[in-house]
């Protein structure tokens, strides 16, 4: 675990003019992870780009917790069905 594959929230908040608070509200609704190196909270890289997602739909648009978690399983849901639509179509080009 190098120290390299996070930020910390601290840095998150004043980069993106966020509050500590809407963090750890993503992180208790389960889309962030957050990890605890000598008592700071970090954020992995990975997660960066579903960070800003979310920040974007609560902060523009307005949207709360309830209805980026009920987005978030739309979105899933939608790359579901993508994929199956994906393997069918391999599928079936194999009898053309």
């Amino acid at each position: 675990m190098k120290s390299e594959d996070y930020i910390e929230i601290t840095e998150i908040c004043t980069y993106y003019k966020v509050e500590q608070h809407f963090i750890e509200q993503l992180r208790d609704s389960g889309f962030l992870e957050l990890v605890v190196i000598q008592q700071k909270d970090y954020l992995p890289y990975r997660f960066i780009p579903k960070f800003e997602k979310l920040r974007r739909l609560h902060y523009e648009l307005d949207i709360n917790l309830e209805g980026l978690e009920a987005i978030e399983t739309l979105l899933e849901k939608v790359e579901e069905l993508q994929e199956t639509n994906r393997k069918l179509k391999n599928r079936l080009s194999l009898y053309e």
